[in-house]
C-alpha cells in the first residue's frame, strides 16, 4: 500500500472524537573510516505507521497513539493498527489536552508524491576529500549520516500534508600517530555539497599542534571562550526548558513570582533565540505532527501550522512554548516548539578573532554528558572533551592535560557573555543523535565555573 492509501484508509469509516494518522518513510545512507581506513558504508530504509485515535470517554476525551515499525501491506494489517490505537484510547484516561484537532489551511500540492530516497552517492565530494585527508600522517576516525525522511501526515477534518526532511552530520577525529593527541570537529548538513572535509581535518590537525605543549591546571573560574558547537549544548538546553507550562506552575526557572518572566531582560546585548520553519538550509515540517503530549506539545495540535517563534528576542525573555490547548487554557498565544535554533544578535567576530583578543583563557571544544543539576535556576553539570587550550595574549599557548566538570547556567551563558562573535551552522556534540539544525555564535563568558579535574584527556 502507499503511504497515502493508508492514510485515507485509516481514516476511512468511523472515527470516534477525530483521528490523525502519521507515515514516515526513512532513507538513510552512512560513512565510517577509522585508523585512516574506510571500514564501512551501507544503505537501509524503514517505514513507521502511526495512529492517533481520540475516542469518548467518561469524562471527556481519551487518545491512544499505536505504531507500527513492520510494513502494513493490506487494509487488514490498517485496520489491525486503527483497532489497536481505539482500545488503547478506551483504557485510557480523559485527556487533560484536549482541543478540536486543526482544520485544513489548504492543499498541499506535493500530498500525492513518494517519498524520496538518499544513497551513498551523497557523501560523493566528501569521499573525494577524505581520499585526500587518509593520506596524510596523523591518524583519521569518522563518521558521516545522511537521512531524507518523508512524513505524510493526515487527520480526520481533513488535513492532508507531505513534507520531506534532509538531516546530515559529520564528526572527524584527528590523531596523531602515537594516538597521544586528538582533536575532534563536526558539522551538520543537508545534503553535504556545503561540507569541505579537507578544511575540517586542517582544522582538527591545527589544534593537534597547540597540543606539543601541555599544561595542568586548577579547577576555578576561567575567562572561557566557546565555540559554537558547545554554546550550541549549552541553549538548547536552554530552548528546551522554556515550556510555559512549567513556568505558569512554579516548577522552572522562568517561573516568576508573579508567573512567567515574559519580558525579562538576560542581556543589554541584542541576542535573539528562535525557532524557524522557514530558516534557509535549516528548514523543518511547517505544520506539527505529534505523537505524543507533554510541556509544549499536544496530540491535538497536529496538522497545525508550525511558525517562527522567537524565544529571546533583543536579550529579553519573548516566548514560552505552549500548545493549542495550553494556550486556551492559559489565555497565551500557541507557540509550538521547533526543530531548529538559532542565535542571532552577535558581531562579526570568528572565533580567530575572539582568542586575539584574550589576555587569558581556556578556548574549549565541546562538551558532553550534560546534566540538569537544578531546575529552578536551570544549572547544568557536563564535561569538556577532546580538547581544552590555554591562551594568552592572542595566542593558544598550551593543551590543558585534562579534562573539566563545569557547573553552569545557559541562563548564566546569555546573561555573563561579554563577547559574542559571528552565527555559523555547527553541530551540537552532545545532542546530534537528537537535534541537529543549529546555527550558533561562538562566544567569550568571563567566568564559566570548572568545578573540578576530570582526569581524562
Amino acid at each position: 500500500m502507499t503511504p497515502q492509501e493508508i492514510v485515507e484508509r485509516a481514516l476511512a469509516g468511523p472515527v470516534g472524537a477525530g483521528r490523525a494518522v502519521l507515515v514516515t518513510q526513512t532513507s538513510e545512507a552512512v560513512l565510517r573510516w577509522a585508523n585512516s581506513t574506510m571500514t564501512t558504508n551501507g544503505h537501509t530504509t524503514a517505514q513507521d505507521v502511526a495512529v492517533v485515535a481520540l475516542e469518548a470517554v467518561e469524562g471527556g476525551t481519551a487518545v491512544g497513539v499505536v505504531s507500527s515499525g513492520a510494513p502494513l501491506r493490506d487494509t487488514a494489517a490498517v485496520d489491525a493498527l486503527v483497532d489497536a490505537a481505539r482500545r488503547a484510547a478506551r483504557a485510557a484516561g480523559p485527556a487533560r489536552d484536549v482541543a478540536p484537532l486543526p482544520e485544513p489551511t489548504g492543499d498541499d500540492p506535493g500530498w500525492l508524491d513518494g517519498a524520496v530516497e538518499t544513497s551513498i552517492g551523497v557523501f560523493g565530494g566528501l569521499v573525494e576529500g577524505l581520499a585526500e585527508v587518509l593520506d596524510r600522517p596523523q591518524r583519521h576516525y569518522g563518521f558521516a549520516s545522511h537521512d531524507l525522511s518523508t512524513v505524510w501526515l493526515g487527520t480526520s477534518t481533513g488535513v492532508r500534508r507531505r513534507w520531506v526532511q534532509p538531516t546530515g552530520s559529520i564528526e572527524l577525529n584527528v590523531k596523531t600517530p602515537d594516538l597521544d593527541g586528538s582533536a575532534w570537529t563536526g558539522r551538520s548538513t543537508a545534503d553535504f555539497t556545503d561540507v569541505d572535509v579537507v578544511a575540517l581535518a586542517a582544522d582538527a590537525t591545527s589544534r593537534l599542534d597547540w597540543g606539543r605543549r601541555r599544561v595542568s591546571l586548577p579547577a576555578g573560574r576561567y575567562e572561557t571562550l566557546l565555540p559554537p558547537s558547545a554554546v550550541s549544548d549549552f541553549l538548547l538546553m536552554l530552548a528546551w526548558s522554556m515550556g510555559g507550562r512549567p513556568a505558569q506552575e512554579g516548577r522552572s526557572a522562568f517561573a516568576g513570582p508573579d508567573g512567567p518572566r515574559i519580558g525579562e531582560r538576560l542581556t543589554d546585548r541584542l541576542l535573539t533565540l528562535a525557532s524557524d520553519p522557514a530558516a534557509p538550509g535549516l528548514e523543518y515540517a511547517p505544520f506539527v505532527a505529534a505523537l505524543h503530549s507533554g510541556d509544549g506539545v499536544s496530540v491535538f495540535d497536529n496538522g497545525a501550522p508550525a511558525q517562527r517563534v522567537e524565544w529571546l528576542r533583543d536579550g529579553s525573555v519573548a516566548e514560552l512554548a505552549y500548545s493549542r490547548p495550553e494556550a486556551a487554557e492559559f489565555g497565551t498565544a500557541f507557540a509550538p516548539p521547533g526543530d531548529n535554533l538559532l542565535l542571532t544578535g552577535g558581531s562579526a567576530a570568528s572565533m580567530a578573532d575572539m582568542v586575539a583578543g584574550t589576555r587569558r583563557g581556556l578556548l574549549l571544544t565541546c562538551l558532553w554528558y550534560i546534566r540538569e543539576v537544578d531546575p529552578e535556576t536551570l544549572l547544568l553539570t557536563g564535561l569538556t572533551r577532546d580538547g581544552v587550550y590555554l591562551v594568552e595574549n592572542g595566542e593558544v599557548v598550551a593543551e590543558v592535560d585534562h579534562n573539566f566538570r563545569f557547573n553552569h547556567s545557559p541562563l548564566d551563558i546569555v546573561r555573563q557573555a561579554t563577547e559574542v562573535g559571528a552565527t555559523e551552522r555547527t553541530l551540537p556534540r552532545e545532542w546530534k543523535d537528537w537535534f541537529t539544525r543549529v546555527a550558533m555564535p561562538p562566544m567569550r563568558v568571563p567566568e564559566l565555573n570548572m568545578s573540578s579535574v576530570s582526569p581524562s584527556r
